[in-house]
């Protein structure tokens, strides 16, 4: 089987470089890369150069359109059986592609996906938000497990793959943020391709460097999730909710604690034990005490800023607003 690696990049040569000599070093060695520059101001170009003579490697220009829509430039010029979409901030062990193909071939899978880990590399912070975006304690509880609340395993974008097939009957992303990962997955899904997690083909997610980005990378996923519902209305679940009714719950408790202190106090005491919960959690995973403290305010940047746009574009919803 060949696989072809395709990788959308924004303004991070840096990142495309790690991603690309993690790439010279797999096992596996029958795949091409297809590298789509997404209307980026600073190139990734030279980059690219560095690896023609190592790897079998491709670099598109394009204006930007998001990745959705570059991913489908790249599906379009790609010759594999198999297409692997990976996010430029990513790194893969050696054994990588020969886990997919494990996987793809034992599960007779059509469209995979495959978790994400933290590396010993990452900075506190990035583990702290690597830890709050798997958690079972905020919304990372549903992410790698095998079947998503009420249905099947939805693949994400930053470590999916899919096969010919299933680019040619779908023909790739109907848009290009706001979600379009999972209504991807779900429209896949609908035309009866087999979708799996495969858990050995893992990859580190650098994710965001510091919490103000973070606060707006999960502010987008949050209002992406009610987009999703626009066309899957069966989709959204009660435990989509859970973060809006965290913050919800977060501001009234710091209200009452101004205007009616004895409620306010009795409101902080389920927040303190929740808080416990999250960093006892944090704990246990990294085993570090400053990735704790770090990690359960990435938990609570991460509840707090999905909830406010989850709540933000439901009432776009509710009074027909058009999504972006």
């Amino acid at each position: 089987m060949r696989f072809s690696v395709i990788i959308p990049v924004y303004n991070r040569p840096q990142e495309l470089d790690e991603l690309l000599t993690c790439l010279t070093k797999q096992d596996y060695k029958n795949f091409e890369i297809l590298v789509i520059e997404d209307g980026s101001s600073i190139k990734a170009n030279d980059v690219v150069v560095k690896y023609e003579g190592q790897l079998d490697i491709h670099y598109f220009e394009k204006e930007n359109g998001g990745q959705g829509f570059a991913r489908n430039y790249a599906f379009e010029r790609a010759k594999g059986d198999f297409f692997i979409v990976l996010d430029s901030d990513a790194l893969i062990e050696a054994n990588y592609l020969n886990e997919v193909l494990t996987g793809i071939n034992k599960g007779q899978l059509d469209i995979f996906g495959g978790p994400d880990k933290d590396h010993p590399s990452f900075t506190p912070v990035q583990k702290a938000i690597s830890f709050a975006m798997t958690s079972l304690f905020t919304t990372g509880g549903i992410r790698g497990k095998e079947k998503n609340v009420g249905g099947q395993f939805h693949p994400r974008s930053f470590n999916m793959g899919i096969s010919r097939q299933v680019w040619e009957a779908s023909q790739g992303f109907k848009i290009t943020r706001m979600g379009e990962d999972i209504e991807f997955s779900i429209r896949c899904i609908s035309l009866g391709f087999k979708s799996g997690l495969i858990p050995n083909a893992f990859i580190y997610h650098k994710r965001r460097t510091s919490f103000k980005q973070f606060y707006k990378q999960i502010h987008f996923f949050g209002r992406a999730r009610i987009n999703i519902s626009r066309f899957f209305p069966k989709e959204l679940k009660w435990v989509h909710f859970f973060p809006a009714c965290y913050f919800i719950y977060f501001w009234n408790t710091i209200l009452l604690n101004i205007l009616l202190p004895t409620l306010g106090n009795l409101l902080f005491v389920g927040l303190l034990i929740y808080w416990l919960a999250i960093f006892m959690d944090a704990l246990r995973q990294t085993k570090s005490l400053k990735v704790s403290l770090l990690g359960l305010i990435a938990a609570n940047i991460q509840l707090l800023a999905y909830g406010q746009g989850f709540i933000e574009e439901g009432l776009k919803k509710l009074t027909n607003t058009s999504q972006e």
